[in-house]
């Protein structure tokens, strides 16, 4: 079980945890860009893409094997993630061209100390009630006033973590007046079912289970509407964006059709979440009806990724993230707006999602 730790990311745990994350990935080549094969002259070349187990658009062109379909010349490696922060560590190791990964996450991996060279090139989803604080009954919290003293459970440097702590900013609750610990999703559940936790802030499909014997507190949606918004979004390192841009269209493809299948026929697409998580079809139908996903054509609106020479608003939503970030002390600094804009990626757009 993780142990928690300083939100703060010195440099001795950056490199200790690097050295983790590349030790594990020895198997796949470190460069940052799609890599050819071991050996035999052969031309084969890997995409290594880091996915996470909540409902949404990507965890559909994995079971539909779209993007293999798309890029017969490459072999796709799938690899889970239990969150944003095990996914930026994995990409200071350069050992993941293309990812699913919270705002949050993404805020702090454009920040100091980590300065992740990727470009955020879709929007996966927008936060809404598939993110919640839940209090475990019998923890005598009903609201987030009264987590005072409590102990609760999240992600560290997850949306979910982002969120908690709007929350707990909201409410007038300093966060030192909060016992935070830090688990990954599954490890919550146990804890939760052992009553070593009050309450935890978390994404589905593990929402669902503890809001069983839980009351909700707040939603990210409510979150959203009150100024401190997250989102899900699919990034893909500078270099592999600069080796294989053809790639990253293909891909930004398969998604925008997974967003149209989400959609248009809503059945189809919760039988292949539901086949990701482990789900009926009724449940995976549930769970996605919770998140907010945008139409293709809406990514390349102002709101959003914009387009090329003109980005979108979601650079200054990323900025907005890092100075509260920078605010509960958990970066040394923030981004300036032209840097996170760089890290916008808008080429084609809007063209390139069309059908």
């Amino acid at each position: 079980m993780p142990r928690p730790r300083p939100a703060r990311l010195s440099t001795i745990v950056l490199a200790a945890a690097t050295a983790a994350v590349t030790a594990a990935v020895l198997t796949a080549c470190g460069n940052g860009t799609a890599s050819g094969g071991g050996g035999g002259g052969t031309t084969e070349r890997t995409i290594r893409i880091a996915y996470q187990a909540f409902p949404s658009g990507d965890l559909i062109v994995k079971n539909k094997g779209w993007l293999e379909q798309a890029l017969p010349g490459y072999t796709i490696k799938w690899t889970k993630f239990d969150s944003g922060a095990s996914i930026n560590t994995a990409f200071v190791a350069k050992s993941v061209d293309i990812a699913a990964i919270g705002s949050s996450p993404v805020a702090r991996g454009l920040s100091q100390p980590l300065n992740i060279p990727y470009q955020v090139a879709f929007v996966l989803d927008v936060a809404g009630d598939n993110e919640a604080l839940v209090a475990r009954d019998g923890s005598g919290v009903s609201s987030v006033a009264d987590l005072r003293g409590k102990k609760v459970a999240t992600p560290f440097a997850s949306t979910a973590h982002y969120s908690l702590l709007a929350a707990l900013d909201r409410a007038g609750v300093p966060e030192s007046a909060v016992n935070l610990v830090d688990l990954e999703p599954q490890d919550i559940v146990a804890s939760w079912t052992r009553g070593d936790i009050d309450a935890a802030y978390v994404w589905l499909p593990t929402l669902d289970e503890i809001k069983k014997t839980g009351k909700t507190l707040v939603t990210s949606r409510e979150l959203a509407t009150a100024g401190k918004p997250t989102l899900d979004l699919g990034v893909v390192s500078t270099a592999f964006v600069k080796a294989h841009p053809d790639a990253v269209d293909a891909w930004r493809k398969a998604e925008a059709r997974a967003l149209d299948l989400i959609a248009n026929d809503p059945d189809a697409a919760a039988q292949a979440v539901g086949a990701e998580l482990n789900l009926g079809k009724d449940d995976a139908k549930a769970q996605l009806s919770q998140g907010v996903f945008l139409k293709p054509a809406d990514l390349s609106s102002p709101e959003w990724l914009g387009t090329p020479g003109q980005v979108g608003g979601l650079a200054k939503n990323l900025v907005s993230a890092a100075q509260f970030l920078k605010d509960q002390q958990k970066i040394d600094s923030v981004p300036d707006l032209a840097t996170v804009e760089k890290a916008v990626y808008a080429e084609g757009l809007p063209g390139v999602l069309a059908p």
